[in-house]
Order: C-alpha cells, then structure tokens, then sequence
C-alpha cells in the first residue's frame, strides 16, 4: 500500500509539473501575439496583405444535411463599417461575400460567425468565401467543395 501511494504521489508531482509547465508556455504569449495589433491604435508600418482561411464543414451536422463552415481572418478585423473613408482605418477592415455554387449573386456577411447553411440540395456544392475591404474590394479568396448527402427528412430537425 505504501507503494502505491508513492507511485501515486509521484505521477501527481510529473502531472503538476506538466501542467505548469503548459501553463508557463501559454502565459508567455502576449494577447498581442496571439489577436494582433490593437484595433485602437493607427499602425506605424505598412500591413501585411489580408488572408482568409477557410475549414471544410463540420462533419456532424454535415452528415444531417445542415452546413456548417468556420473561417477565420489575418491582417483583417471582420466589422460592419463600409466606405472610402474606411479604407484608411488601421489596422485594416472589412467583412466577406459568400457565393454558393457559383451563383450570379452573393451576400456580404459582417458577424465574424460561422457561415450556416440549411437547405442545400443533396450533391455536390462549393461555397466560395472572398475577403473584402470596406469598399467591396476583393482581397484574398478561398473555395471550400463538399457533398451534402442524403438525409431521410423524418429524423432531422431544425
């Protein structure tokens, strides 16, 4: 018995030690580091270019029918803003256009928030997701194609 209460004592110092040491590691990284510049602050220096990424749909509510897509930006804050004048705004803004199958139209999208779609037929689709400044001005792209399959309507809900 006490054996194993200092092979226990012992695995419970190792997992402390791991765990502050995660800790210590996530401490070191500043919110700067990790959000980017503060949105209050005019930048110094020239900005990066803009990207958008863009993950396939989530796999379970795929799998019922529904479409679920997160996206996250870089070098871009996601606002509701919109103009000329706010193409001086640093550090830079603006939202995305969401075209669904190559539609002839889009819609603008401001919320930062997972794009939900329900309803697609089942079959092969594509989202495109383009990344614009305040002005409508594309500035970078991604394409995400995926199957949305055949769901027997009597056991999905909405």
């Amino acid at each position: 018995m006490k054996q194993a209460v200092t092979i226990l004592v012992a695995a419970l110092a190792v997992l402390s030690a791991s765990i502050t040491s995660v800790q210590t590691a996530a401490a070191a990284q500043s919110a700067g580091e990790v959000l980017g510049p503060a949105g209050v602050v005019p930048l110094a220096e020239s900005q990066p270019p803009a990207r958008i990424i863009v993950d396939p749909p989530l796999a379970e509510p795929l799998s019922r029918g529904y479409v679920f897509i997160q996206y996250r930006t870089e070098n871009l804050r996601i606002e509701p803003v919109f103009g000329p004048n706010a193409l001086a705004v640093t550090p830079r803004i603006g939202h995305i256009h969401v075209i669904v199958d190559d539609a002839p139209w889009h819609w603008a999208d401001t919320s930062g928030e997972p794009l939900i779609l329900v309803g697609l037929p089942p079959g092969p689709h594509k989202v495109e997701v383009i990344l614009a400044n305040a002005n409508h001005q594309p500035l970078d792209r991604a394409v995400v194609a995926f199957v949305v399959p055949k769901v027997d309507a009597a056991k999905t809900h909405h």
